[in-house]
């Protein structure tokens, strides 16, 4: 039989980069059975033998509100893993130990990491390993720094120990007056019960039926123990009556009156308290004035570097895929007599045209995720949540509903199932509903291509207000249904843990770097290749006979247009009622990402015209290659040019930028796909002038309608059909409704 390792801890403390550094590469990432809530498992080789290791979700203690919470206490209580590693905050003893302490009362063989120790000494801590050791029973305890593999050999060796000999420690919370005398009564009681000692320690289970645990009191009334379950409702009132106080705030406070203990005999603290770098950032970037702005500038400069940063790659990937990957194609169907066949159009219209345009943004997602990615490790988007907490209650929510906001911004369906670590089903339903405004990753591309057809180098500032237009337009829904149609009481006083801020570990922001662009690679070579391949039959079907044979017919005459053609009319009081556009966004309900792929197809013919080859192979490969150095300098360049830029911003402050080419600062030829853009949309417009309105009020569309067919099946999962049916009508709303009121809005006042 595999031995199981559970690593358990607070949210924060590491206890993930703790997990990536034990198992490497030998790691799988599911979901819980019957739950979508992520579960990762991994290998550890300990002595020759493998050790299945389990990553719970963070929790603060055995006592479970949300379902993350309920899913670590129950794989604890239910699975029995061989031993539990409680990975805690050096530097916060006094509230990671909580969560130990119920692991010694619960009698599981358990190993305390104290991760982040290079903090707690910083902060002048000095920890005896021996004496908080002898105070929690016996149990090993190892320092450990998990972003830096420190101590990881000396926690494998206390895990070894521990599977060879498993001890429980022999040392729990005393409880004392009344409190005492009903736990001990519970206990006798409870070792009466047979059925009950099967799965549960008595202590454990009797604290737990005073704290009037709902989950385990379900769990008992399956085992027909009325005659406990009632003690212990009698033992809950008769606390009451004698000390007035809650049973759970009574057993807490005893808990946290031993942890006292134990931290005071084993910890030596500094005799002047020492203010941390931490802190000292966290009175300017938490400032109830400053933290705000602060938000908004890091959000600017991500996006700056998102954009901007990224563009010489795209231009080159867009090369390689649209100009070198398909000319050469096309060459080499027409060695083998296949040019003028649909194999040759299936292929080049259809899956180059389609997949290849959507993996044309790969450097754009890498460049954002790499930012999201320093801005976790480094503990800032902790901070944001919290700086996000006052404008949270305008709305009835509170700071913690802005984290899946935040996860929104790379993919809005976990952001749907990060609805599960908060408390209130009401305040999971409006969280995940809001949530579906954040600007994913799979919109950012069409963000990027309109922004450099319509704008050139200020497309930065379209994506940076396409993202706060969405943060906005969630606030102000979330205010209107709190106040209406979805009123509920005060949101509850918001407390969280802040990480220490951290210098980014390489190894952990490229694994997350890499996890989310994988996940987008996955998906170009599943869903987008099979919707370019439906699109590309679509197109190719004539919609009446005498519009021309199959393969032959013009893109509007096809049966995708036409039927596309049908729609078209409701959006042209937004200024892109076109059938090339409707189409666009009716297939970007599989897939955001898709709208780019379909434009791709539609504008297939027009981007590439038939031309003879006129350069050789090896020609081309060279012209890669240059081009390929280039977009390095220039990615440099654009990476220093983030900040004149940013100060420029500042009223008649005009700082020089960086030019390491400057014969290309002449404005630069538009891509095959945004010279078709800027054709289409200024003529749906009506004019060239009113073009770039169009297109903004079409990315102000695709901000906010209907999200991806996944994220609507995880609404659907999650609160029913109902609640589903509502996003999908509300974000369709109001959509066209902020669309239009742009264009013709934008029409007065720039025309």
């Amino acid at each position: 039989m595999t031995k199981t390792i559970a690593l358990a801890g607070n949210p924060n403390v590491g206890k993930s980069t703790l997990f990536n550094a034990l198992t490497g590469s030998r790691q799988h990432v599911g979901n819980w059975p019957g739950k979508t809530v992520e579960k990762k498992e991994g290998r550890l080789e300990l002595d020759g033998e493998e050790v299945l290791v389990v990553d719970l979700p963070g929790t603060y203690s055995l006592t479970a509100y949300s379902i993350e919470e309920i899913i670590a206490r129950d794989y604890i209580v239910n699975e029995k893993p061989t031993a539990v590693v409680a990975v805690v905050n050096a530097a916060n003893l006094d509230r990671n130990l909580y969560l130990v302490t119920q692991l010694l009362e619960l009698g599981v063989p358990a190993i305390v990491a104290l991760n982040m120790t290079d903090i707690a000494k910083r902060r002048g801590l000095a920890i005896s390993l021996k004496g908080l050791s002898e105070r929690l029973g016996g149990i090993p305890v190892v320092e450990t720094v998990g972003n830096r593999s420190e101590g990881l050999e000396e926690l494998k060796k206390a895990i070894a120990m521990v599977l060879e000999r498993p001890h429980t420690g022999h040392v729990q919370p005393s409880y004392s007056g009344i409190l005492g005398v009903e736990i001990k009564n519970l206990e006798a009681e409870i070792k009466r019960s047979g059925p009950v000692l099967e799965n549960y320690r008595p202590v454990w289970l009797a604290t737990k039926l005073l704290e009037n645990d709902r989950a385990i009191i379900a769990d008992l009334k399956s085992l027909e123990v009325e005659q406990l379950l009632d003690l212990a409702r009698q033992g809950r009132e008769r606390i009451e009556e004698s000390t007035g106080e809650d049973p759970e705030c009574l057993i807490a406070d005893q808990r946290y009156q031993f942890i006292d203990r134990v931290v005071e005999s084993a910890v030596e603290r500094p005799k002047e308290t020492i203010i941390t770098r931490s802190e000292k950032i966290d009175e300017v970037v938490t400032h109830k004035i400053w933290g705000l702005p602060i938000f908004l500038l890091l959000m600017w400069l991500v996006f700056q570097f998102t954009s901007n940063v990224s563009a010489p790659f795209l231009d080159w990937v867009d090369v390689f895929i649209n100009e070198f990957i398909y000319k050469w194609t096309g060459q080499v169907l027409e060695l083998v007599g296949l040019g003028s066949s649909w194999i040759s159009s299936l292929l080049l219209d259809g899956v180059i045209a389609g997949v290849g345009g959507v993996l044309v943004f790969v450097p754009v997602l890498f460049f954002l995720y790499l930012a999201l990615g320093i801005m976790e490790d480094s503990g800032y988007m902790a901070r944001a949540a919290f700086v996000m907490d006052r404008v949270m209650r305008w709305m009835g929510l509170h700071g913690k509903s802005f984290l899946p906001m935040i996860i929104g911004f790379g993919c809005t369906v976990p952001a749907v199932y990060a609805t599960r670590t908060l408390d209130n089903d009401k305040d999971r339903k409006l969280t995940a509903f809001l949530a579906t405004f954040m600007s994913c990753g799979a919109r950012l591309p069409v963000y990027v291509i309109f922004g450099a057809a319509f704008f050139g180098a200020a497309s930065g500032t379209l994506v940076f207000a396409m993202y706060v237009l969405g943060i906005i337009v969630a606030l102000i829904t979330g205010f209107v249904m709190k106040n209406t149609v979805y009123k509920s009481k005060a949101p509850a006083p918001f407390v969280m843990e802040l990480p220490p801020y951290r210098m980014p570990h390489p190894r952990d922001v490229w694994y997350q770097m890499w996890e989310r662009t994988r996940g987008f690679l996955v998906k170009s070579g599943t869903v987008i290749l099979a919707v370019s391949l439906a699109l590309w039959l679509l197109m190719a079907i004539p919609a009446h006979q005498e519009t021309g044979p199959f393969n032959q017919v013009q893109p509007g005459d096809s049966l995708f247009g036409r039927i596309s053609g049908l729609l078209a009319p409701a959006l042209r009081p937004a200024g892109f009622g076109t059938w090339q556009a409707t189409g666009s966004l009716a297939t970007g309900l599989l897939a955001k990402e898709v709208i780019i792929s379909s434009m791709n197809q539609i504008f297939a013919v027009e981007s590439h015209p038939p031309q003879q080859v006129i350069t050789s192979l090896g020609e081309d490969l060279l012209s890669v290659t240059v081009k390929f150095g280039k977009a390095v300098a220039l990615t440099v360049q654009e990476t220093i040019n983030i900040i004149p830029r940013t100060i420029n911003l500042i009223p008649f402050v005009d700082l020089g930028e960086l030019s390491l080419f400057p014969e290309m600062d002449q404005p630069q030829e538009a891509t095959r796909l945004e010279g078709s853009l800027l054709r289409a949309f200024s003529d749906s417009a009506g004019s060239p002038a009113a073009g770039p309105i169009a297109a903004v009020a079409f990315n102000v569309f695709v901000l906010l309608y209907v999200p991806c067919v996944s994220a609507v099946s995880a609404m659907r999962q999650e609160f029913g059909k109902r609640w589903m049916w509502a996003q999908i009508v509300y974000t369709l709303t109001v959509a066209w409704v902020a669309a239009v009121v742009v264009f013709q809005v934008g029409k007065l006042l720039f025309l």
